[in-house]
């Protein structure tokens, strides 16, 4: 495995980028999901504040600061959108930049990191489900309502909460449903929430929070519907065709109204890439990917598994034997010491296996009969490493 990489200067989809399907490490600090709050908030003026991502020059006097998460809006999947998102394609060749997301590359961990500023290893959201030390209870961050106690599975406090300290208005704006949900609280604490459902609704709850500050204003949106029809139809399909359009239609509403003292930044979770049927194993119907595990986490790009005592190696030999290029298995201080994860206290080691599966190019390791049926009927994937996975899109948009 790779250490993180150094970060990329603003600009367009660049030739030099890597490959879609090569590895890329989290640019913790200086160009991942976790810096992008900071920066808003050094531009804002909070107490403390770092510019991560160089941001106070291009946005000097802006004092309001809409941020938009696009789910599934990989860096690599905009020139597929280009022909349906022109103002989308624009912003990317002009005012975009590449970021990373954060390892898994998936949504709850991706909202967290955005939320707090922090890599995953810090804030404890580690994957889109994960073991409750102690149990053998698998939590699905996306279901969760308030067991375990958000406040205490995420103890890191939140940028819009220190933002709020320093006297911002600060609010989130998402699906009614997703308000007061554990996800949401360990996110987006410190934040008015406001429901909004649709395109339209979203920027018009987006824009007028951020019209109705009277001092320095960030509100935060997030929008998940290209990142649903990716999964259910692939990217590129039809209704991902319609999704994408309706993302532009949304980011284009948002720099039309935005007020002169204000900014826009669009960036996203993950990126998706379609797994075909022949690249996908099932551990639930393989005696040699079931010996030894005691519970199964994470998702089909990347597993988390804990084992029996002692079992580790004979699980990493295993799997390794079964899997081969399809995969890339390590035990839990491997992934941890390859800075993944970023420094993961002692606290939060337990939710990550004792033995970390990443998939390559484009395999995926299903629980036909453990999981959901729907997500072994899934056509798109993320949450490995994979740069169409991992990159990401900043865009930077004045009033």
């Amino acid at each position: 495995m790779t250490g993180p990489a150094t970060s990329r200067a603003p600009g367009p989809p660049e030739p030099d980028l890597p490959e879609p399907l090569s590895p890329v490490a989290p640019r913790y600090g200086d160009g991942s999901l976790a810096d992008v709050l900071p920066s808003a908030l050094a531009v804002l003026g909070v107490p403390g504040a770092v510019d991560r991502l160089g941001l106070s020059e291009r946005l000097a006097g802006v004092r309001r600061i809409a941020v938009l998460l696009v789910d599934g809006l990989g860096w690599y999947q905009i020139p597929t959108a280009a022909p349906y998102a022109p103002t989308l394609a624009g912003l990317a060749a002009t005012a975009g930049r590449p970021l990373t997301s954060g390892f898994p590359s998936t949504t709850p961990t991706s909202l967290v990191t955005l939320g707090t500023g922090a890599a995953p290893g810090a804030h404890g959201v580690l994957g889109f489900t994960v073991r409750v030390p102690g149990t053998e209870r698998v939590l699905s961050h996306i279901e969760w309502a308030a067991d375990p106690d958000p406040l205490r599975w995420q103890p890191v406090p939140t940028q819009l909460e220190r933002a709020r300290a320093a006297g911002v208005a600060v609010t989130v704006v998402s699906r009614a449903e997703f308000g007061g949900s554990g996800l949401t609280v360990a996110a987006n604490r410190g934040g008015d929430f406001r429901g909004a459902a649709g395109v339209d609704a979203l920027a018009g709850t987006m824009l007028a929070a951020l019209a109705a500050g009277t001092g320095p204003t960030l509100v935060s949106g997030y929008h998940p519907d290209l990142d649903r029809h990716g999964h259910l139809t692939g990217v590129d399909s039809a209704p991902w065709r319609v999704a994408a359009t309706e993302v532009d239609a949304l980011i284009a509403r948002l720099v039309d109204g935005l007020p002169a003292d204000a900014a826009l930044l669009v960036t996203a979770d993950h990126g998706q890439l379609d797994v075909p049927a022949g690249h996908r194993f099932d551990l639930d119907t393989d005696p040699r990917l079931r010996a030894g595990i005691q519970v199964v986490a994470g998702e089909a790009r990347v597993r988390y598994l804990h084992v029996t005592p002692g079992a580790a190696d004979d699980v990493v030999a295993a799997w390794s034997a079964v899997l081969g290029d399809a995969a890339r298995v390590c035990t839990r201080d491997e992934a941890v010491a390859a800075g993944w994860f970023g420094p993961v206290p002692a606290e939060h080691l337990a939710r990550i296996g004792d033995v970390v599966v990443i998939c390559n190019d484009t395999y995926a390791v299903l629980a036909t009969r453990s999981e959901s049926p729907l997500a072994s009927r899934l056509v798109a994937y993320h949450g490995s490493d994979t740069a169409a996975e991992m990159t990401i899109p900043l865009l930077v948009v004045r009033g």
